[in-house]
């Protein structure tokens, strides 16, 4: 209790908190981030394997019983990709490890990716803003996981072009479920069911327009689900200013990647970072977005 207290008359023990809650989620992230994909493939191919009735060829690492290792979110433990040193566990203390080992390998000295405590990192910031934001309520402990569920996709689709289900769709009903029990986020059942069909409608419509006209597919399926989970979390009003502004913000950042960095503009470039992003933005800055839109744009 005394803590709760503090986390309510202390704004800044609220900030720090979070920034550290952030920071441990963050680690965890990173594993997400790169297992999920990894996990979802073979899941694929067995079940692609299965139903063509065809013996699986593997290159997975098998145990001493000759059975495919487990892989999961969980096991393997954390270890050295190059020579497989078991991540001990002052080794794994976000941001702190990394600096404290000169982001190397304690073991063969080889190079940690700068990637891992800059996802920590950002976990870490967009927690404490969020609780900055919101104080100390059960909205805020939803809120953070739509932040993190958001940021993980931000980097599950960079890297893969993939919006999993498995983090989409349950992100989609947690957002019904937050609005069903009024936590006071300001959005009613009806904004959100409205959002969240809304979401799904106007992306699979600009979808097939862009592929009759082209013939060739503009977005993927998941782009829909992540739009129809924005919109059951915050309504149907917030739908049009995510759209604009991740569209505006994707058309930016992909022609300076041809002008300044030569990019292919033949290679497709995932949409599901900048709906992310958009819809972080609304999430903390919603209602002045709307408030100078109404004022400057219809007024």
């Amino acid at each position: 209790m005394a803590i709760i207290e503090l986390l309510e008359t202390s704004q800044i023990f609220l900030v720090i908190a979070s920034f550290v809650l952030g920071l441990l989620v963050g680690s965890f992230l990173n594993v997400v981030i790169y297992r999920v994909p990894i996990m979802l493939q073979r899941d694929w191919k067995q079940q692609s394997c299965e139903f063509l009735e065809i013996e699986e060829s593997t290159t997975e690492k098998k145990d001493s019983s000759g059975q495919d290792e487990v892989f999961n979110l969980h096991t393997p433990a954390s270890h050295c990709p190059h020579c497989n040193h078991k991540i001990k566990p002052w080794e794994n203390v976000p941001v702190i490890s990394y600096l404290m080992l000169g982001g190397r390998c304690s073991n063969c000295r080889a190079r940690i990716s700068l990637r891992y405590p800059s996802i920590e990192f950002v976990s870490g910031l967009i927690s404490a803003l969020v609780a900055f934001t919101f104080g100390v309520t059960w909205l805020t402990l939803a809120l953070l996981i739509l932040a993190w569920s958001l940021l993980a996709l931000t980097l599950i689709d960079f890297d893969h072009q993939l919006l999993p289900d498995d983090i989409t769709i349950p992100l989609l009903w947690l957002g019904l479920l937050v609005n069903a029990v009024d936590l006071g986020f300001g959005v009613t059942l009806y904004d959100a069911v409205i959002g969240a069909i809304a979401g799904y409608l106007v992306l699979w419509t600009f979808y097939w327009i862009f592929k009759l006209v082209t013939g060739k597919e503009g977005m993927g399926y998941g782009d829909f689900k992540l739009l129809a989970a924005l919109g059951a979390w915050m309504g149907w009003q917030s739908l049009l200013p995510i759209i604009i502004l991740s569209s505006f913000v994707g058309a930016v950042f992909g022609v300076l990647m041809i002008v300044a960095m030569g990019r292919d503009r033949s290679i497709p470039m995932p949409f599901g970072p900048f709906l992310t992003g958009a819809g972080f933005i609304m999430l903390i800055w919603g209602p002045q977005i709307s408030s100078f839109y109404i004022n400057n744009v219809l007024g």
